[in-house]
């Protein structure tokens, strides 16, 4: 039985092959502990015996707890590494490049021993680069958590101080040692680095799970320091040799391309031979322009001879005669014509005057014919459009006159009455007669 409790003690069931005790291991003494304790883990347990009150029965209070063997300690590394694999704490595409030349670089390790000197008098040795130290202890119950805040300590950091690169190193030593590099903190903050990381634990021999959550793995701290600069000389040598490279490229460039300049030189024609043929054009040219001139100004002179001929006076004299005579002729045909024309025309109209006033309604009027209209100006065209007490105008040939139609009692007679009365109150009599 294995039980953590709310409040941070830790109960467990200790057991041989032969019986069991209860034991409890208080809060403080739980946080020291190296390794997690789980069911079936042999360990090495020391503490001092107790009772429970009003019961017989024994309990171990742990003072102490190690895993008993590296036996044990390595299934608990295997257990954690494959639980961080799966969860890709280790992926390769997580690992981020080591830059070239860092201007600073950050250390995590003890300020004293053998480690700090190494890499310091490497990097000397190198190529001097400022260098941040982040005192941390690497053995022990409390340099696990020491370690992990130191990194995310340094991923911090903003500005100039900024680390370009990291460098957790220890020295070599045995697995209990070491195991501080293996703790899940550590682990999860080197994966979660956003400084490239190299890890630099043990001897080359020795390998902690850190380094497979680092970018780059070096076997001694000594080695990191030689991943994380090159060479300085080397790089001056290196510079030297892609100097050398660029001038004897641009040196050949600058050659081939004199060449390449030389040869489509050769290929275009002379400037005489340019400036020659063009030359030749415009002589050509003016020589014809000259041509043309002395051909069209002797044309137009045979012209304007030609028109000062027709422009003598005896010449329009002839001509003006021999218009006036025909215009006389002209003449002398018209006039007839002419006047056959319009007589022709008047006989024409007089005949159509005639017929028209023998249509027009005042002839028929004036032949004792009477046209009615009402007094709204429509005309009457038959007795039955006609009511009694209409008013009606009668247009005689020499004048009009109003009149009002009286009621009747038989068909209107054929004849029409010789008087008409005029427009006026109508007499009481019952021998009017017919208006018509």
């Amino acid at each position: 039985r294995v039980m953590v409790a709310k409040s941070g003690h830790l109960y467990v069931d200790l057991k041989d092959a032969n019986a069991s005790i209860s034991t409890v291991m208080f809060r403080t003494e739980v946080q020291k502990l190296t390794f997690k304790p789980e069911e079936g883990l042999e360990v090495v347990a020391e503490g001092r015996l107790s009772t429970f009150p009003g019961r017989s029965q024994y309990q171990l209070i742990c003072d102490r707890m190690a895993p008993a063997g590296v036996g044990a300690l390595l299934a608990q590394l295997e257990k954690l590494k494959a639980r961080l694999q799966a969860e890709g704490l280790f992926a390769p595409a997580r690992k981020k490049p080591i830059p070239y030349l860092p201007r600073t670089i950050g250390v995590v390790t003890s300020p004293t021993g053998a480690v700090i000197r190494d890499i310091l008098h490497r990097l000397r040795e190198r190529f001097p680069r400022r260098v941040i130290l982040w005192p941390v202890l690497v053995q022990g119950p409390e340099a696990a958590g020491q370690v992990a805040r130191a990194i995310k300590g340094f991923n911090a950091i903003q500005g100039a101080n900024r680390p370009d690169v990291l460098i957790v190193a220890r020295g070599g030593g045995s697995i209990e040692d070491l195991w501080a590099f293996n703790e899940e903190i550590v682990v999860r903050a080197a994966a979660d680095s956003e400084i490239p990381l190299i890890s630099a634990v043990g001897h080359e021999t020795d390998t902690t799970l850190i380094d497979f959550a680092s970018d780059l793995r070096a076997p001694t701290p000594t080695g990191a320091a030689e991943k994380a600069v090159p060479v300085r000389g080397e790089l001056i040598e290196r510079v030297g040799v892609l100097e050398g490279r660029l001038k004897g490229g641009l040196v050949r460039g600058l050659e081939k391309r004199r060449v390449e300049l030389r040869a489509a030189a050769a290929k275009l024609p002379r400037l005489e031979t340019l400036v020659q043929i063009p030359q030749q054009r415009f002589d050509r040219a003016a020589e014809r322009l000259n041509a043309a001139l002395v051909t069209n100004t002797r044309a137009a002179q045979s012209k304007l001879d030609r028109v000062a001929a027709r422009l003598r006076p005896e010449a329009l004299g002839q001509d003006i005669a021999r218009r006036r005579d025909q215009l006389a002729r002209t003449t002398a045909r018209l006039r007839p014509a002419i006047a056959r024309s319009l007589e022709g025309h008047r006989k024409h109209l007089d005949a159509n005057a005639r017929m028209l006033e023998s249509l027009s309604h005042k002839s028929v009027l004036a032949r004792g014919f009477v046209m009615v209209h009402r007094d709204d100006g429509v005309l009457v065209r038959a007795a039955k459009d006609l009511n009694a007490g209409d008013a009606v105008q009668l247009t005689f040939g020499d004048g009009d006159r109003h009149a009002v139609i009286e009621p009747h009692d038989e068909a209107p007679r054929e004849q029409a009455s010789d008087a008409v009365r005029p427009r006026g109150k109508p007499k009481t009599t019952t021998n009017q007669g017919d208006l018509f």
